[in-house]
């Protein structure tokens, strides 16, 4: 007989463990699927469709950027960048939470160990018939452990371990949003440096033969051929190209600054090569716009913010559903110390229990319409990243065209203007031309000698904006 009530006190916890894991495979939560956007065809404005997934974001910023000094200079602002080490501190934290998701399955275990004195009352039942045995207290020890677990019967941390997970990928991809724009930083700083170089250079040289023309025009006053007039103006030609000088050292000097910012170091002088010496090699391939969902860090990472927002909705559905918990408590008691670790001093306690919500202020069906209100809103926020990844990439490629087409019309504009500078001081020794006719000549050449060069330089900077844009430079 006593065997068999103990046969149904065992039985009846294992059975209710038995039936939670059997109803395990019985949720709610659903599984997230990538939403289509009809927009996504249509990203990158352009006749020029792309015919296969192959894009620039696909190519390694080494074999982009071929400069050596380019190269070392992205790969010591990878290394050393604030905000590139921000981001990995921000992934560790992220990390963190996925195994912390990863445990969700596993049950809480607690250790106890105490000892408790209990003084009862001497007119009391119990006081009086501790009195009868000679002692006024009760002394007990335990030492036990504590077991609790939850059966994830509706999928509720499945999804909150998926949300960490999401969570994890979102970081990830914010660390590789912030390699990307560093590489572009990077080059971009570094073609405006160059840049800068060469325009200092031309304005150097237009300083060496406005100094001549000022001596010319000098000569031609003594000779009586012009007047003071015609001196004044061009030594005030002569300043201008000066004050120009000092403009250009002082972007020089606070791009230098900039990229030490970048490369998290000091402020100092960079070695460079010149504008000439800059190719850009590869062809500028954009892809497939359903690349830019796998390329792009930004895109991926409010996609991720979609899917945790998702399985989070998951999590406060589950809550309207009963939970089932299992606990169960064992260990030594005693009255006595000595015979605290006797057998007969175990104990056990098994509990099952399901727990359904009735009234709670509201709480549940709140939490579960503030979870798919953020859930909608990391939807837009998706979909607005997406289509201004697509207007990045769009304008980019414009604008780089746009600037290889106009380069041949300026150049030529240089080659004219230079010639009407050679005429017209030619014209002007021989008495033939005004002096303003130089003067004008003189500054638009340098205007335009400028302008070629920011030509070079949007070239260059556009197909930097490009593959960023692609979200190249973090593979």
């Amino acid at each position: 007989m006593k065997s068999n009530i103990t046969l149904k006190k065992i039985s009846k916890p294992i059975l209710l463990i038995l039936i939670a894991f059997t109803i395990q495979s019985c949720f709610v939560a659903k599984d997230y699927s990538r939403p289509e956007f009809e927009e996504t065809n249509n990203l990158y404005r352009t006749d020029q469709l792309p015919e296969d997934s192959l894009s620039l974001a696909d190519i390694s910023w080494k074999q982009l950027f071929t400069d050596q000094y380019l190269q070392q200079y992205i790969e010591e602002g990878l290394q050393n960048n604030i905000d590139i080490r921000i981001a990995i501190q921000q992934i560790i934290a992220a990390e963190a939470y996925v195994k912390q998701g990863k445990a969700g399955f596993l049950p809480t275990i607690t250790g106890n160990a105490s000892a408790t004195r209990s003084y009862l009352s001497e007119n009391g039942q119990q006081g009086a018939i501790l009195s009868s045995l000679g002692t006024d207290h009760i002394d007990q020890f335990e030492l036990s452990a504590a077991l609790s677990w939850e059966a994830d019967i509706w999928g509720k941390i499945r999804s909150n371990k998926r949300a960490f997970q999401a969570s994890y990928l979102q970081s990830v991809a914010a660390h590789q949003a912030v390699k990307t724009q560093l590489i572009a930083s990077i080059a971009s700083t570094y073609y405006q440096l160059i840049a800068l170089d060469e325009q200092l250079k031309v304005t150097r040289e237009t300083i060496k033969t406005r100094e001549k023309g000022v001596e010319t025009i000098q000569a031609l006053k003594e000779a009586g051929q012009e007047n003071q007039v015609a001196v004044d103006q061009n030594i005030a030609q002569y300043n201008n190209a000066k004050a120009l000088e000092v403009d250009l050292e002082v972007a020089i000097f606070q791009a230098e600054n900039t990229l030490s910012l970048l490369l998290g170091k000091s402020p100092q002088h960079f070695d460079r090569n010149s504008l000439d010496n800059q190719t850009i090699d590869n062809e500028l391939k954009l892809g497939l716009p359903a690349t830019i969902l796998r390329n792009r860090p930004d895109v991926m990472a409010a996609e991720f913010g979609l899917i945790q927002t998702f399985e989070l909705t998951n999590v406060a559905k589950s809550n309207f559903y009963p939970s089932l918990t299992l606990s169960a408590t064992s260990g030594l008691q005693s009255l006595d110390i000595d015979k605290l670790f006797n057998t007969s001093s175990l104990f056990a306690n098994l509990v099952g229990g399901i727990a359904q919500p009735i009234l709670n202020g509201r709480q549940i069906k709140t939490q579960h319409e503030v979870a798919k209100a953020q859930q909608e809103q990391a939807l837009l926020t998706f979909k607005q990243t997406l289509l201004n990844a697509g207007n990045e990439v769009s304008n980019a490629l414009y604008s780089y065209q746009a600037e290889v087409k106009k380069y041949e019309f300026v150049n030529n504009e240089v080659e004219a203007l230079r010639k009407a500078e050679a005429n017209s001081d030619e014209l002007l020794k021989n008495g033939f031309a005004n002096y303003l006719d130089l003067l004008t000549a003189r500054q638009s050449v340098l205007t335009a000698e400028l302008s070629v060069i920011d030509n070079k330089l949007q070239q260059l900077l556009s197909v930097v904006t490009l593959y960023e844009a692609l979200g190249g430079g973090w593979k």
